[in-house]
């Protein structure tokens, strides 16, 4: 078959292109509406980032030239800074349940007929409670140690912890593991 001329192959690309494009049209106008939502959400994106940039570099600059002070704002204050020694009614704080990392002296509040806390003498700590080294475990490495220990530790461990501390986290969880380790 003979070659035909170079323009006459070129229309017919274009044509034969031209018709497949048509074909396709009905998917890709179906399509053409994600397609912009995407390239926008990334433009957006993109132009976010750029912007993020430019203000860290701000705030770097600002700091080189006025270094940040460790100041408390006048309005700020702390249990810390109100303490001076005394406490108003007589009662001293509780951990509660801001105790879950505590670690400490065992000691115990207890409420006297006269309402004001009194400490309760420091229990002997079982052996269990010396062999795990309860008293500076947090409640997340005594939870940790917990399916390793028997009932009669884990009840042990409760009779101290009440005698002592008695922070309710650390009671809850000992009691509901000592009701599992029952139950089966």
């Amino acid at each position: 078959m003979p070659n035909a001329p170079y323009g006459v192959r070129l229309l017919l690309g274009v044509a034969v292109t031209a018709l497949e494009e048509t074909r396709k049209l009905p998917h890709t106008i179906l399509t053409y509406p994600m397609t912009v939502a995407s390239t926008a959400a990334h433009i957006v994106m993109r132009v976010q980032q750029n912007v993020a940039e430019l203000v860290i570099k701000g705030d770097e600059a600002l700091e080189q030239l006025f270094p940040p002070t460790e100041e408390q704002p006048e309005w700020a204050t702390f249990d810390e800074d109100l303490d001076d020694g005394s406490d108003d009614d007589g009662e001293r704080r509780r951990p509660g349940r801001f105790a879950l990392y505590s670690t400490g002296a065992p000691e115990r509040q207890a409420n006297g007929a006269n309402g004001a806390a009194e400490p309760a003498a420091p229990a002997e700590p079982p052996e269990i409670a010396t062999e795990l080294g309860y008293d500076s475990l947090t409640l997340a490495q005594l939870r940790a140690r917990l399916p390793s220990l028997k009932v009669g530790d884990l009840e042990a461990l409760l009779a101290y912890e009440e005698a002592t501390r008695a922070r309710a986290p650390f009671q809850t969880l000992l009691a509901n593991r000592i009701t599992r380790a029952s139950a089966k």
